[in-house]
């Protein structure tokens, strides 16, 4: 591992820890920190944004290579799989959920998951045409 990629991982974990935990601070009304979780997470963005310079700096430049649509469609379907997934967890854990609920969830959960796993085998098929 080189010298550049450890200090953009640990760039990378703070700043993501830092975000997270001032956005849990800004979620969770028990803990009454929305004022100050809102610093916490402008502190961990501001964190996350100093890895662009450092990587920047630290290598060089290359020459844009024509767009993958493989690639791209690969992403579109992998965040599409999250959504619905996690609005299938959210449907099951959120709230007074009833039998509907989480049937609903259970199931919505199942068909993101599903859509997330399939994800490679869409990838292959459409980089091969």
């Amino acid at each position: 591992m080189k010298k550049e990629t450890l200090l953009e991982i640990i760039l990378g974990t703070i700043g993501g820890l830092v975000f997270a935990i001032g956005m849990c601070m800004c979620l969770i009304p028990e803990w009454n920190l929305f004022k100050v979780g809102i610093g916490v997470a402008i502190v961990g963005f501001i964190i996350l944004l100093g890895i662009i310079p450092v990587y920047r700096n630290l290598h060089p430049k290359k020459e844009h290579e024509p767009i993958n649509w493989s690639i791209v469609a690969t992403w579109l379907i992998g965040i599409i799989g999250a959504l619905i997934m996690g609005f299938g967890m959210s449907k099951v854990m959120v709230g007074d959920a009833t039998k509907i609920d989480f049937i609903v969830g259970i199931i919505t959960g199942v068909v993101g998951l599903l859509v997330c796993v399939l994800n490679y085998p869409i990838y292959a098929y459409i980089s091969k045409k």
